[in-house]
């Protein structure tokens, strides 16, 4: 049975950062420990309760990806089994599915987000200028609808309970040269193409996706943290996807339509999500990852 975690403590290793789900542990000057709670945001805030065993599906799936995309870029993850970097007494069978060891790299401080279809904030830029992050597009396209190639449109890194920012290519080269924002870019789209014909072999729409970044001390670029999960992906499955509404989607859709009807102002404190919005959102992650990936946490 998945298990709940919504928030790690791991005596005798050094905590270096409690993100929005993940938690961050120092195990030496070029190795960290990762592990994703059940904590659930919306919004970028956190919310008082957890998704039982999010952690974990979004683990796993991550690590799907990273290992169907290696011949696309190198990845964070290392080959180190969790039992012996995790504290005497720790109990191993709480994070075997939610942990990993990686490289200790230096973060690119730019979420590089992939767009395929018009939704989200990017319609919202589209209705008021008619472009997504400085980049044109034709008139008159709808919402959900398919955009005639992928764009990159990137956005400022934002701290726990702040809200990220949309910036333009030029803002990403101004913050870190030109050189690496053009790898990022690249990067972000070759992973987005691929991943996008993989998933739509297996019914699935990939609208857009957000990918985090980080460099050696030899400049190599890695890709890191998570990749391709509901968190951090808007998926449709492609039998319900309409031009001109906001498809039914295998993430936090159910507690970000919960949270908009209650006229929750998007500030902290989240309000409690109910048991049945939690239960059909965990639903929702369950069958991505078994669709996806042929993986079931039972």
């Amino acid at each position: 049975m998945p298990t709940t975690l919504p928030q790690s403590n791991l005596s005798g290793l050094e905590l270096i950062h409690r993100g929005k789900v993940r938690d961050v542990y120092a195990l030496s000057d070029d190795r960290l420990l990762m592990v994703a709670t059940d904590r659930l945001s919306a919004f970028d805030v956190v919310l008082p309760n957890p998704i039982p065993g999010k952690g974990e599906m979004l683990t796993q799936i991550s690590n799907f990806w990273f290992g169907k995309t290696a011949h696309l870029i190198p990845n964070h993850l290392l080959d180190v089994p969790l039992a012996e970097v995790l504290p005497p007494g720790t109990d191993l069978a709480l994070y075997a599915k939610r942990a990993v060891v990686t490289r200790r790299l230096k973060p690119v401080p730019v979420e590089c987000i992939a767009r395929g279809y018009l939704i989200g904030s990017g319609w919202k830029d589209y209705q008021k200028t008619g472009a997504v992050c400085g980049i044109a597009l034709p008139a008159g396209l709808k919402q959900a609808q398919q955009l005639p190639e992928p764009i990159f449109t990137p956005s400022t890194k934002a701290a726990v309970g702040d809200h990220d920012e949309n910036v333009s290519f030029d803002a990403v080269v101004d913050l870190v040269g030109r050189e690496l924002a053009g790898k990022v870019r690249d990067a972000t789209l070759a992973i987005y193409r691929w991943a996008a014909a993989y998933a739509a072999e297996r019914g699935i729409i990939l609208a857009d996706t957000k990918f985090e970044f980080g460099t050696d001390a030899d400049g190599k670029l890695y890709v890191m943290d998570e990749m391709l999960t509901p968190d951090s992906t808007r998926y449709w499955p492609a039998d319900q996807y309409r031009v001109g509404i906001s498809p039914p989607s295998y993430d936090k859709q159910f507690v970000r339509d919960w949270l908009e009807a209650q006229g929750w102002n998007k500030t902290p404190p989240g309000p409690v999500i109910p048991d049945e919005v939690i239960a059909r959102t965990a639903a929702k992650y369950a069958e991505a990852l078994e669709r996806l990936a042929g993986i079931r946490l039972d």
